[in-house]
């Protein structure tokens, strides 16, 4: 299981069990590892959509259009892994998404899903096991301990709970009319949540176009890989190659992710030149 974690150290894509799911749909001609569901932290259970394209902002048709005519390599790259399989997962609250996402930081997984379970067992209401920032705001350090809660996930968590009580994080009907540096700047001001974990929101629970992760090691993973470069690209080097594919960065981060998956098998050839796996 792949880990996210924080400050200098890598960041992989995507981010759920927090904030989204991809669901990659299997194809005939596909090989077994396309069927896998993304490289991710934490847990990342196969979605069930939602909606008219599966919840997404945009037309997936027309994004892979615009990618396979502006990128050529990443065109072919398309034709090998089949029609973009991004889709979005319900969001019950900005919240309980964030509330999620901290929960999930630095742990595997099936630890983070069993600790967010007893967290939404004390505290959740209704079918849905909603949980209300005040019963965490009032709630002691020791109940919060006792449920897995480390200290400073207590502190980023109370943090959250304040913002919404005071008003800062927008309900979620006008947090979708906002834009993506907007909520970016208005949500980073919470304890405990950056840059790469709103853009992972935007992405995964409003599936918004044009999000590229510079952080994401994933990513530039998989960039390397697929463009044959000798190394990972610096922030600086993949936003500005990143460039071409506005205003559809969404569908060129899902296809860089499935890269990552696909592509990960690197080896020298004889003539001392890099190659893929199952690539020629």
């Amino acid at each position: 299981m792949v880990t996210r974690s924080t400050g200098k150290k890598r960041l992989v894509s995507p981010a759920p069990g927090n904030l989204g799911e991809v669901r990659l749909v299997r194809k005939p001609n596909q090989a077994p590892d396309a069927a896998k569901r993304s490289p991710a932290p934490p847990s990342l259970e196969p979605a069930a959509g939602g909606g008219v394209n599966g919840g997404l902002a945009f037309d997936p048709a027309e994004a892979v259009e615009h990618l396979r005519r502006v990128d050529p390599i990443l065109g072919r790259f398309i034709d090998r892994v089949g029609p973009l399989g991004l889709e979005t997962s319900p969001v019950l609250s900005p919240f309980q998404a964030f509330l999620e996402a901290i929960v999930y930081q630095q742990l595997n997984g099936k630890a983070a899903a069993a600790i967010f379970s007893r967290v939404q067992t004390a505290f959740g209401t209704g079918p849905d096991r909603e949980i209300r920032p005040f019963d965490l705001v009032r709630a002691p350090d020791e109940e919060l301990r006792a449920l897995g809660l480390s200290r400073p996930k207590i502190a980023a968590i109370r943090d959250l709970a304040e913002h919404t009580l005071a008003g800062r994080i927008p309900p979620l009907t006008r947090l979708r009319r906002m834009s993506d540096e907007a909520l970016i700047e208005r949500l980073t001001r919470v304890r405990g949540i950056g840059r790469w974990t709103v853009e992972m929101f935007l992405i995964f629970r409003l599936g918004r176009p044009d999000v590229l992760a510079i952080d994401d090691y994933g990513l530039r993973k998989g960039f390397s890989l697929l463009y044959r470069k000798p190394g990972l690209p610096d922030r600086r080097e993949f936003g500005m190659c990143g460039e071409i594919w506005r205003p559809f960065r969404t569908a060129a981060s899902w296809y860089l992710w499935r890269a990552n998956e696909l592509l990960k098998y690197v080896f020298t050839d004889q003539g001392g030149g890099r190659r893929s796996a199952g690539r020629s």
